[in-house]
Formats: C-alpha cells, sequence, structure tokens
C-alpha cells in the first residue's frame, strides 16, 4: 500500500512540475469577443471589449458572456434530450401492448423530459442570479 501512495506522490510530483511552468507562461487577456448582449450599461452587445478602457467593466462583462453562452448551450442540450425523451416514451408507449411495466416506462421517461425541460427553463434563469450575486444591474 505504501509503494502506490509514494508512487501517486511521485506521479503528482512529475505532473507539477510539467504543469507549473506551462501555466506560468500563460498570458493575460486584455480583451474578450463579446457574443451576447449581457445588458449591463458599458457592455459592447457585440465585437471586442478591452480591459484597458477604465470606463467598461469589462471584466464582469466578459465573465456574464461566458455564462450567457454555457447556460444557453446547457439550454438547446436539455431540450434536444428532453424532445428524444418525449419521442422515446411515445413509441414506448404506444407498442407497449398494454403492458403495465412498459406503459411505466413510458410514463417515466415522458416525466423525465418534463424535468429536463424544468432545469433547462432555470438554466436560462442562471445569469439573471449572476447578476445578483455580482451585484451588478441594466445601470438604466
Amino acid at each position: 500500500m505504501n509503494k502506490k501512495i509514494l508512487s501517486l506522490f511521485a506521479i503528482l510530483a512529475v505532473l507539477t512540475v510539467v504543469a507549473v511552468p506551462v501555466f506560468a507562461s500563460q498570458t493575460i487577456p486584455t480583451s474578450c469577443t463579446m457574443s451576447n448582449n449581457v445588458g449591463i450599461q458599458g457592455c459592447p452587445s457585440s465585437g471586442e471589449c478591452s480591459f484597458e478602457n477604465n470606463n467598461a467593466p469589462c471584466g464582469v462583462c466578459c465573465l456574464l458572456n461566458s455564462v450567457y453562452t454555457v447556460t444557453n448551450w446547457i439550454f438547446i442540450g436539455l431540450l434536444l434530450l428532453a424532445a428524444l425523451f418525449i419521442i422515446i416514451g411515445a413509441v414506448t408507449f404506444v407498442t407497449s401492448a398494454g403492458d403495465a411495466t412498459k406503459t411505466t416506462q413510458a410514463k417515466n421517461y415522458i416525466l423525465y423530459a418534463a424535468i429536463g425541460i424544468a432545469v433547462a427553463l432555470f438554466s436560462r434563469a442562471v445569469p439573471s442570479l449572476v447578476k445578483a450575486v455580482l451585484g451588478v444591474g441594466t445601470g438604466a
């Protein structure tokens, strides 16, 4: 057991020695490309947001832009998955031929699809929650 732990620490040490220079040589970004309108005054709705411009809160803008992008992908993915579950549930229900276990399985597929749609709709609220946590508003 001690040899396993020692070899694990040796591997972690080697990975650390290799990884630290890679992370240390990373450059700090000076701008980000905005693809979403985050709804904050001073944030561009599209194009570059430069951190060198002291008038625009680009750090928050870029963070919210990333949150919007991720939640949009989650929303689309969950809706596609829910549609697939509805189709599978419908086919299972139609082909159940009165079998109680298949009917219950079909109902569960449709229930899981409804839960997925609810989670997808909740993902659309995440950017507003992030704005509230960060304490930024529309600035209007």
